[in-house]
């Protein structure tokens, strides 16, 4: 049965501040093992000796297949057997295959090492919103969760130039080996400071059955499904902007010392759009919000596509439209994200571990598919990202049977 009651001051010995850099940490996990290794690419391809520049992006795929497929099976294993041992688990992962993608001498052990860490990840996605939940409800949990996302919001800004740094006094390998000892530092920090915070009461049985029913749940929902999808091509879009990125910098605009400032710049404005977006979401809505960013989202990539084509593309158009763009997704994808959750409250950390999966595979194949059409021009990313929104609109015009903008309770 499920307790009714939860904690209202962070677990252990640990002050609110620790329990929200705590978290935030766990989050971070994820981004800096995407983010931090962009300015290595080239020189990892070289040094494996890779036949064609476009195969470096397997090193992002790879984790991002890995983190995605891993998510489905971590909430239920959380449930039964507790968060500790399985976010040990999970850090045990990040930090040895972290260690082994640092120490790989051929293309195919930093794949295997790669997927294997996507794994591990997997398990500080779902168990950081797991823990807050145990421990806070309510305006509390928000609490937490707006300061744990500040801070997290700031990784994806500062992991490239955190990779950079370190290549400045060492080889790429090293950009590794710091993730591990980050996975290392996290996994103690846990340990020492961290208990046990799921109830015993709140435990339960892996039923399969019960597992596959509330899967088939997920997809029996019109607005979930619907949400689900147009995130999903949401990220394909942006998990293609990150393939194809440091190639556009280097090989299009010849600017490759840009790269990291540039990129910062760039996901600073979708973290602008995330802080605006929890700042009038209660007062506007989240379909007249979510549905207004879609299509601004289009029109900016559609021109940017057109730009390109015509062969006016520079590295002022490109950084911001791009920029433009990435606002545009951040008011976007965490409004599709509430809604495609807010029909399945009841199966919540089912559906929690569905969309992660779903989106992040999805994402991570959709934007593959387009970095691995670059062709030393802007055209396919910004082709990619004009069809993505396309896409979108469609199944979202489809999941409101062709009404946008309607009232959150319409």
């Amino acid at each position: 049965m499920q307790s009714t009651t939860r904690e209202s001051h962070p677990p252990g010995r640990m002050s609110y501040r620790e329990f929200v850099a705590f978290i935030a940490a766990l989050m971070a996990t994820n981004a800096l093992a995407i983010d931090s290794m962009l300015p290595a690419l080239a020189e990892i391809g070289r040094d494996l000796g890779l036949s064609s520049d476009n195969q470096r992006q397997w090193i992002i795929t790879a984790y991002l297949l890995g983190f995605g497929g891993a998510q489905i099976f971590y909430g239920p294993a959380a449930d039964r057997f507790g968060r500790r041992p399985v976010l040990i688990f999970g850090l045990a992962m990040y930090f040895i295959f972290g260690a082994l993608a640092g120490l790989a001498n051929t293309f195919e052990t930093m794949i295997i090492a790669r997927v294997a860490q996507g794994v591990g990840a997997a398990a500080t996605r779902v168990l950081a919103v797991s823990i807050v939940r145990d421990c806070y409800a309510g305006r509390q949990m928000a609490r937490v969760m707006s300061m744990a996302m500040i801070i997290f919001m700031l990784v994806p800004i500062l992991a490239p130039s955190f990779g950079q740094a370190i290549m400045l006094f060492a080889p790429w390998h090293w950009v590794f080996g710091l993730l591990a000892i980050f996975g290392a530092v996290v996994l103690v920090w846990m340990l020492l400071r961290m208990p046990e915070t799921l109830h015993p009461r709140d435990r339960r049985s892996i039923d399969p059955a019960g597992v596959f029913a509330a899967m088939r749940q997920c997809f029996a929902s019109r607005e979930a499904v619907g949400y689900m999808l147009g995130n999903t091509l949401a990220l394909g879009a942006l998990f293609g902007y990150i393939n194809s990125t440091q190639q556009i910098f280097s090989d299009v605009f010849h600017a490759e010392h840009l790269f990291t400032t540039m990129f910062a710049l760039t996901a600073g404005f979708m973290a602008v759009a995330s802080l605006l977006n929890a700042r009038l979401v209660e007062r506007f809505g989240m379909r007249l919000l979510s549905h207004t960013a879609l299509l601004g989202y289009i029109l900016v990539a559609l021109a940017h596509f057109l730009i390109a084509l015509a062969g006016f593309e520079n590295l002022v158009t490109f950084v911001v439209l791009q920029a433009c763009v990435m606002f545009c997704f951040g008011m976007m994808s965490g409004n599709f994200g509430a809604m495609s959750m807010q029909p399945l409250g009841h199966i919540a950390g089912t559906a929690s571990s569905v969309h992660g999966f779903v989106t992040t595979v999805g994402g991570a194949l959709t934007g593959f598919w387009i970095g691995q059409h670059f062709n030393g021009t802007t055209v396919p990313m910004t082709a990619g990202s004009a069809i993505c929104g396309v896409l979108i609109l469609i199944v979202v015009i489809i999941t409101e049977r062709g009404r946008l903008f309607r009232p959150h309770n319409a």
